[in-house]
């Protein structure tokens, strides 16, 4: 089905169809093919930095029990302790989902 030599028009302007399909066609065909969010192991912490050089933890709600804020601070701590060795907390805000339930808390430390 394909009779056209390299270099003629014809054979440019169907390579250039395919191309510009294979190019443009996620724009207006919804594959749906996004990557699955991937939910967080019960346990997992996951530890990031920020612009000012502090470690940012985000440590999962159901490890932390409700407390005032030195009680919850000390918990905080005793989970990242292991993985960070130590570290001052700076800061920590409770992350709540759309119902205002807390999710995971967000730690900001430093060493």
């Amino acid at each position: 089905m394909w009779q056209y030599e390299r270099g003629t028009l014809h054979y440019d302007i169907m390579v250039t169809l395919i191309l510009l399909f294979i190019f443009l066609s996620p724009y207006w065909i919804p594959y749906n093919d996004k990557p699955l969010a991937r939910a967080l192991h019960p346990s997992e912490i996951v530890v990031t930095t920020d612009d000012l050089g502090h470690l940012v933890y985000q440590i999962q709600a159901n490890q932390i029990a409700a407390g005032d804020d030195l009680a919850v601070r000390g918990q905080l701590l005793r989970r990242i302790a292991p993985i960070s060795g130590d570290v001052k907390i700076v800061s920590y805000a409770a992350v709540a989902d759309g119902k205002g339930r807390v999710q995971s808390y967000r730690v900001v430390a430093q060493r």
